[in-house]
């Protein structure tokens, strides 16, 4: 049974580590957001632009038979 407490142990501290690791990245996601939000206000048909070519290209990737 000690074993099954230690991966549990360890499961814990992983999930610590990641939830630390995931507070810093969203702290310095937040400012790239607003400015990512701010391009887009400026240039919303560019936006869409390349939305759409995202799009285009991911569909004829998933689209290939093998």
């Amino acid at each position: 049974m000690e074993n099954g407490s230690k991966i549990m142990d360890d499961l814990r501290s992983a999930l610590a580590g990641a939830e630390e690791m995931l507070r810093e990245t969203a702290g310095d996601a937040e400012p790239k957001m607003r400015e990512l939000e701010a391009r887009i206000r400026e240039h919303p048909w560019a936006a869409v632009g390349i939305a759409a070519g995202v799009g285009l290209i991911a569909g004829m990737l998933l689209s290939r038979k093998p």
